[in-house]
């Protein structure tokens, strides 16, 4: 079930709720019990890609590393 941030109108309390995607859009309250609206979330995403260059690679031997290597 997907959590979605609200933030109060009044105290601007945030806070998050736990509901089906069916009421994400359905009006919620506080804890004090004032009017909050939804807030739109950041996504964040562990591992997977990296935005960092790929580390450099050695060159190989011009002739190949021997007749068992699979680089040539």
């Amino acid at each position: 079930m997907p959590l979605y941030e609200y933030k109060c109108k009044d105290c601007d309390t945030v806070f998050e709720v736990r509901r089906p995607m069916a009421e994400a859009n359905e009006a919620t309250v506080c804890a004090e019990g004032h009017p909050a609206t939804r807030l739109l979330s950041v996504f964040a995403s562990v591992g997977g890609g990296s935005s960092a260059p790929a580390p450099a690679v050695a060159p190989r031997p011009a002739g190949g590393c021997g007749g068992h290597c699979a680089c040539h």
